[in-house]
């Protein structure tokens, strides 16, 4: 027959495995849980012929003061987090991404689901045409307001920037 001797030290190390392992599992659920919640959201894109230089729109879609020009009453920012304030409310964002002169992808804070919105600058490379590309999500009854709010505030922009 075996025998065996579990010491102290034995024990320790199969707890501190237990506790490692438990720890893993827990975490794929959080991220399970997570992705499950992005779902119940819709992504959705739209394209906007901007006619603007791509310098110029970069610095209406990347910067606080360009943002308070045409997408919130006001915009202020501390390294990458951004807040944007509509009718004294305001709302958090954390800059994610961003490629000069190419696109600019927020995070609200409140949202924890991997929801994301960006907005990227597309130029077409025989015609020159400088669109600006959205992504964005929403929850299903509410994709059609979102669209419609962003083709407000596009054109809004556009506006601003003399390119209606």
């Amino acid at each position: 027959m075996f025998k065996f001797s579990l010491n102290q030290n034995s024990l320790l190390i199969y707890y501190l495995i237990f506790i490692f392992l438990s720890s893993q599992i827990i975490s794929n659920v959080e991220k399970e849980l997570k992705n499950a919640n992005m779902s119940d959201k819709t992504k959705f894109e739209l394209e906007f012929v901007i006619h603007a230089s791509p310098q110029l729109l970069y610095n209406y879609i990347a910067t606080p003061s360009g943002l308070s020009e045409w997408y919130a009453d006001n915009v202020n920012s501390r390294g990458e987090m951004f807040t944007f304030i509509w009718d004294g409310a305001e709302e958090k964002a954390k800059m994610l991404k961003r490629k000069s002169e190419e696109f600019v992808k927020f995070a609200w804070e409140e949202n924890e689901d991997g929801s994301f919105f960006e907005m990227r600058i597309i130029v077409d490379e025989i015609t020159k045409d400088v669109s600006l590309f959205i992504t964005d999500f929403a929850e299903d009854d509410e994709v059609d307001e979102a669209k419609m709010l962003w083709e407000n505030q596009v054109s809004d922009l556009k506006q601003v920037l003399g390119s209606t």
